[in-house]
């Protein structure tokens, strides 16, 4: 009988550096219930959803704005941005993590976090 390994549990400290960089960014501008979803296992699209919402689209776009600016300093430039015009989903898109900035309503009614229930998360 062989022996799977242990799944290492996602925590806090073991998210890549530019993750924890966008979610600081967030957290900065009074992102809402922020939440990091573990896509690794179950898509081959990306390796983490970062989820949140703000409480207007100004500050949604405020969101945005911190997001990329402190990963610009890393040297790290998104692949796309979606969503900026109208700020009530606001997309963007790292590669191998993906930002949804949504509107209250938006979010619920996209629901995402119930779309990938099976993903592990961690909640900030």
């Amino acid at each position: 009988m062989s022996e799977e390994m242990p799944k290492k549990k996602m925590t806090k400290r073991s998210l890549p550096p530019e993750v924890r960089i966008s979610i600081q960014a967030c957290l900065d501008k009074k992102g809402e219930e922020l939440i990091v979803l573990d896509l690794r296992k179950i898509a081959s699209f990306t390796d983490y959803f970062i989820i949140l919402h703000g409480n207007s689209s100004r500050q949604n776009t405020a969101i945005y704005e911190s997001i990329e600016e402190e990963l610009k300093k890393k040297n790290i430039r998104p692949l796309s941005v979606e969503g900026k015009e109208r700020a009530e989903w606001i997309l963007l898109d790292y590669g191998s993590f993906i930002v949804h900035v949504f509107s209250r309503n938006a979010r619920e009614y996209y629901s995402l976090e119930k779309l990938w229930g099976d993903a592990p998360r961690i909640s900030y």
